[in-house]
């Protein structure tokens, strides 16, 4: 479907130009509105090129490109396909319940706070679009400042040694993934005699297997400290315990996603012969970041942290999804960051929630919230199931396709991989029944506010794409076809060609 404006480019720069418009803004009510409007009417761009995708085409699509500096090979170039349809509105989505779960809580420099939030935006939305990897990079550091200030300047009590965790663990990877950047482009210019940074030219150049190695490691460093992969996850509970709600959203529901995104993104269509060669230990990486993610969330009392290790858990399973190497890994894994994204976001929006009510995420402390707190229970409860994969709900169809991908692979990696399902029910209906159903340990009884008609807005659209997702997957599988193929396609081709060699 051809469109006559630049549908992409007023996805990713209206956030920012909202952001600029509020600083005119003096009055809380008006800054507030401003920042939701503009993430709303974004939202509602993001739905509109998922709209006019066509998912009977191959390649990319609404792609809009302008030389930027063409001495150096370095263009304007934006474009999507299957792998980042469904991630675009997921980012819109999030970003319109972020603003509303913050109107109550930001209470100092709200200003600053939406002008970092609408920023961010516009960094995380560019990243899903980026074709240029220079222009790739520029929005994937933009997104470190905005993020580095929300923790650190709204967050907890550790706040700045979270902020600066995170700032120092996501710029270490960066220098890899660019040092890669430009030996690949350095490389283009030999293969083609024009450096260039267009992934859609890398893309047709052979690049030798002892090359592939070393390019795909600087990459997968980058992109497995987003994910985060298991050792490089450090960073996630701290950035989690101590960023404010809308931020651990937006922190569990899209940067996350990014890892797994560069990794299909560039990893696997770059570098098949050294996907096919680290295959086996990044699925011993995803494996021990499954378990290990599971028994460290059940040690937690603190509710945000035991979501934040539940995320390495299921980020885990996407990993060994993928890394399977078949149809059902990539759909499943693909469709498993929507759903994670849904699912831990609302986890953490109703963590905060109980934060606000009860002045403390400690479950030694907690209990009895049922029958004070009936309707943010049942929410609480959807959610909770949703995350364990309960069938009809968004949880199951993603952790089936990624489980049916492992067992494929070989038995027994499925049958450790399909752990996650009973060590995440235990982890996370034990928590469920400590804070909701056992007696509070309160000694002085207190009087709680149920869900408002705002946060009723807030969830009521999460649990009814929850519903969605479950019971008509197909909707999001059959629009994962095509990119599941091209993904798989160069892949098995080098396998192939190796299996001839020998």
């Amino acid at each position: 479907m051809q469109i006559a404006f630049p549908v992409l480019s007023l996805i990713v720069f209206l956030p920012l130009a909202g952001a600029v418009i509020l600083l005119f803004f003096r009055n809380r009510t008006a800054v507030n509105m401003a920042a939701l409007v503009t993430s709303i009417i974004t939202f509602a761009l993001t739905i509109y090129s998922t709209m006019c995708f066509d998912p009977s085409q191959t390649g990319f699509q609404l792609e809009e490109y302008l030389p930027w500096i063409q001495a150096w090979g370095i263009s304007y170039h934006l474009g999507i396909d299957g792998l980042s349809l469904f991630l675009l509105p997921l980012t819109g989505f999030l970003s319109v319940l972020a603003v509303l779960i913050s109107w109550k809580k930001i209470v100092i420099r709200e200003k600053a706070y939406y002008f970092s939030f609408l920023f961010l935006e516009c960094g995380m939305l560019g990243v899903f679009v980026a074709l240029d990897t220079i222009l790739f990079y520029i929005f994937w550091e933009a997104m470190l400042i905005p993020m580095f200030l929300i923790i650190g300047i709204w967050g907890g009590a550790n706040r700045r040694y979270a902020a600066i965790k995170f700032l120092i663990y996501t710029m270490a990877g960066s220098i890899f993934m660019l040092i890669a950047i430009i030996a690949m482009a350095v490389y283009a210019g030999a293969y083609g005699s024009v450096i260039s940074f267009d992934i859609t030219v890398w893309l047709s150049m052979p690049i030798p297997a002892n090359i592939q190695y070393w390019l795909f490691a600087a990459f997968f460093i980058a992109f497995a400290i987003k994910v985060p992969v298991f050792p490089f996850h450090t960073w996630l509970p701290d950035a989690h315990v101590e960023a404010p709600t809308a931020g651990s959203v937006l922190l569990a529901g899209v940067l996350l996603k990014m890892g797994v995104y560069g990794i299909l993104r560039f990893c696997f269509p770059l570098f098949p012969d050294a996907v096919n060669y680290f295959t086996d230990a990044i699925l011993l990486l995803g494996l021990i970041g499954i378990i290990y993610g599971a028994f460290v969330a059940f040690a937690q009392t603190d509710l945000k942290k035991l979501v934040a290790y539940s995320s390495v858990c299921h980020m885990g399973l996407i990993v060994v999804g993928i890394f399977a190497l078949n149809h059902a890994g990539i759909k499943g894994g693909i469709l498993q960051m929507v759903n994670h994204g849904l699912s831990t976001g609302a986890l953490f929006i109703l963590v905060g929630a109980l934060y606000e009510r009860t002045g403390t995420r400690n479950m030694e402390v907690m209990g009895g919230l049922a029958k004070k707190l009936p309707v943010l229970a049942a929410f609480f409860m959807i959610v909770t199931l949703s995350s364990i994969g309960l069938p009809g709900l968004n949880g199951f169809i993603g952790e089936f396709f990624l489980l049916l991908a492992a067992f494929k692979y070989k038995w027994w990696l499925g049958a450790l991989a399909a752990t996650t399902m009973i060590l995440g029910a235990i982890y996370m209906l034990w928590m469920y029944q400590r804070v909701m159903f056992e007696k509070s340990r309160v000694t002085t009884p207190k009087v709680f506010s149920d869900f408002s008609a705002r946060e009723n807005m807030v969830m009521v659209p999460v649990i009814l794409l929850l519903f969605f997702i479950g019971l008509y997957p197909s909707y999001f599988l059959d629009r994962l076809t095509g990119i599941s193929d091209a993904v798989l396609a160069g892949i098995n081709k080098t396998a192939i060609t190796q299996n001839v060699q020998r």
